[in-house]
């Protein structure tokens, strides 16, 4: 998995968080929604069944583990977990923890707002809580 290479999209719109033992786990550059997005580190890949068997399941795993910590940590109402990739191509599940409260609520966020961008302490404070808490369930 050492030639993975990320999609200049979701390259340009993330940030990198960590890696896991199959995915990269990005945080969507839009403060107004705790917004991860998991790609597995397979190249050319488009959909989830295109994963080896083994692979599924170990994507599916690191999709369960990250929702179930970002309720934890955030405390939503609800956690949206999407496969679109109509614009983007490569594979990537996106996982929204989403509040009564939010803009865009009960609506998808996509094309709601425009973004706003974190600030590097913003980005270091998730870091912070976040990657020690993945680190506990992944190990």
């Amino acid at each position: 998995m050492t030639d993975f290479i990320l999609h200049p999209m979701l390259a340009n719109d993330t940030v990198t968080l960590a890696e896991l033992p199959l995915s990269r786990l990005l945080l969507s550059n839009d403060k107004q929604y705790p917004w991860f997005i998991l790609v597995p580190r397979v190249n050319d890949i488009q959909d989830i069944y295109q994963l080896e068997w083994q692979d599924q399941l170990q994507f599916l795993n690191e999709s369960s583990l990250l929702s179930e910590l970002l309720m934890q940590v955030f405390k939503g109402d609800k956690m949206n977990v999407a496969a679109l990739g109509n614009i983007c191509p490569q594979l990537h599940v996106h996982h929204i923890v989403r509040f009564k409260t939010d803009a865009a609520w009960p609506a998808p966020v996509w094309g709601k707002l425009p973004a706003i961008k974190y600030s590097v302490e913003e980005i270091e404070e998730i870091k912070t809580t976040i990657i020690p808490l993945l680190n506990q369930i992944t190990a």
